[in-house]
């Protein structure tokens, strides 16, 4: 078919007509105006190729056509135009949910309609993008991590002891596994080893638990009754407004951890909590877990408290140590060599 007909100079028109009328609005809301661009062509190149024979000829012809007429603009090669279609023909049946879309980059939402099977994925990782105002990079780590799958999974008995809406945003904080993917531990690693290396790694892990939470500090030291304890990390949820006690276990969930946890988290209630702080949340992250025991050992605790598992990508060989000697074990080891 001969696309350069009097049809198709008309609608190359509208198109150019489109595009300069666009280019006036960018300079006020760039990104939005830009998309919303890019989403009325990718709705006319679809609206015209139904009601004719042209299939992706078209489109090839618009990317050459348009590059002519705008050699400035970016964005209007043969790819990027079809990544327009492929984005309109995704969000279409759900107009209302457009506006979301239109409020991140067009890198985040090629990223977004390319790596996610459903609309209801896509759009829970386009607003996740808004509200913690994600990288590209680290839309890409959310979504190739299982966010969507892991997110408010965790088990936890936050309904019962907290007031709604409360109970339902403390559920959606947990995850269930956390991905550990960014440390590098030996099989048999223990309880201070996993500290240490997510200690070394704060910012992915505070990237991991999620937006919000701000970082109070580590083997926090407790004083009650004139008895010392010592709470593995301590967190305060801005959103939420409380303090979160994370606790770590290497091992397979114990229903002894969860009486341990309540104490914490108890403890902190009395201890740290200020009139204007909501109830203190417990969570326990342990290496595995049978759900029905978790759910008998949650079933009459007192506080908030959730328990997921950890899962680990990069594993050293079991015999192979994940750190060097602590500085302690050096100054012991010269030690007893100069007393020989």
């Amino acid at each position: 078919m001969n696309l350069i007909d009097q049809n198709y100079k008309l609608f190359l028109k509208e198109i150019k007509s489109k595009i300069k009328s666009s280019q006036i609005k960018a300079s006020i809301k760039v990104n939005e105006e830009l998309l919303k661009l890019y989403w009325d062509i990718a709705k006319m190149i679809v609206g015209k190729q139904k009601e004719s024979s042209w299939g992706d000829n078209l489109i090839r012809q618009i990317s050459k056509d348009l590059k002519l007429e705008f050699p400035n603009m970016k964005g209007f090669s043969v790819t990027n135009i079809k990544y327009m279609r492929q984005w309109y023909l995704f969000w279409q049946k759900s107009p209302q949910l457009v506006d979301e879309i239109f409020k991140i980059p067009w890198g985040h939402n090629r990223e977004i309609i390319t790596k996610c099977k459903s609309m209801d994925i896509a759009l829970f990782y386009a607003q996740k993008t808004v509200q913690n105002g994600w990288s590209r990079a680290v839309l890409v780590h959310q979504i190739e991590g299982g966010l969507y799958q892991r997110e408010g999974k965790a088990i936890n008995n936050f309904e019962a002891k907290l007031p709604s809406p409360q109970s339902d945003l403390a559920k959606a904080i947990l995850k269930d596994p956390y991905s550990f993917d960014f440390l590098t531990l030996r099989e048999k690693h223990d309880e201070r080893e996993l500290e240490d290396a997510l200690m070394e790694h704060i910012t992915h892990f505070l990237l991991e638990l999620g937006s919000g939470f701000a970082f109070v500090g580590r083997q926090y030291k407790l004083i009650v009754g004139g008895d010392e304890f010592r709470i593995d990390l301590l967190f305060y949820h801005i959103k939420l407004k409380c303090y979160v006690v994370v606790e770590l276990k290497t091992v397979k969930f114990k229903p002894e951890f969860a009486g341990q946890l309540n104490f914490y988290v108890s403890a902190i209630d009395g201890e740290l909590r200020e009139s204007q702080d909501n109830p203190t949340m417990g969570i326990l992250i342990c290496k595995s877990k049978n759900d029905i025991v978790v759910e008998y050992a949650l079933k009459n605790i007192s506080n908030p408290i959730g328990v997921s598992e950890y899962q680990l990508v990069n594993k050293l060989p079991k015999e192979f140590k994940s750190s060097l000697p602590s500085i302690e074990k050096i100054e012991a080891e010269l030690k007893n060599l100069e007393e020989r």
